[in-house]
């Protein structure tokens, strides 16, 4: 059985960034209800249930048609959302990673500086239509590449490992911004955890 996972902070740390309240819908009730739908997808397939949920991804393929889209919706949800969580820190301004960083000079060498990469981020953010996520992944060949995916669709389904990612669906940031899209985005860059991102990416680096 898949569980939702403890938050690393209170409700609260990431304010003024990400509202209290908006935290605790987005946690216990939105990622929970993930979760919920993915337990009952795989009440019939045994194999998925002894998985984890990104090896269930990663190896999308074997997963039976009858639950795919269920699946990719719930089963994302939970991995995109599980990420999330761990890569969100209370708010610093000028928060950037150490430029002497192992992610930090790598996101140099793919981006030509910090600036450019935030810049692309941000734009992949902004023109994402509709719900779905911007990411920073390790892609096949072991290299930063900045992606978006509709909905609850994950990387890993496309054997592309995420290592920073932003929910751009609305109930991630409407309580706060309304429709202000571009000022959520702006303000995410306070609260990455780089420290959290560089691990990740050490995990997937070749």
């Amino acid at each position: 059985m898949h569980t939702l996972p403890t938050l690393p902070y209170d409700f609260s740390s990431l304010e003024p960034v990400i509202d209290k309240m908006t935290m605790e819908i987005h946690h216990s009730r939105h990622h929970q209800k993930y979760i919920d739908n993915l337990n009952e997808a795989l009440e019939g397939y045994p194999e998925g249930q002894n998985k984890s949920v990104e090896d269930l991804l990663l190896d999308f393929d074997s997963v039976p048609a009858e639950i795919k889209s269920k699946v990719k919706n719930n089963g994302g949800g939970h991995a995109n959302h599980s990420l999330f969580w761990q890569i969100l820190q209370a708010p610093q301004e000028d928060n950037e990673p150490k430029a002497d960083s192992q992610i930090g000079e790598a996101i140099i060498k793919h981006f030509d500086s910090f600036i450019n990469f935030k810049d692309k981020f941000t734009a992949t953010a902004l023109s994402q239509f509709g719900s779905g996520w911007a990411w920073l992944v390790v892609n096949g060949g072991g290299d930063l590449e900045i992606i978006s995916t509709p909905n609850q669709d994950s990387p890993l389904m496309a054997g592309q490992y995420p290592i920073l990612g932003l929910d751009v669906w609305e109930h991630a940031y409407y309580l706060k911004y309304q429709n202000k899209r571009p000022d959520y985005v702006a303000n995410f860059f306070k609260v990455i955890n780089w420290s959290q991102v560089e691990k990740f990416f050490l995990e997937h680096v070749k």
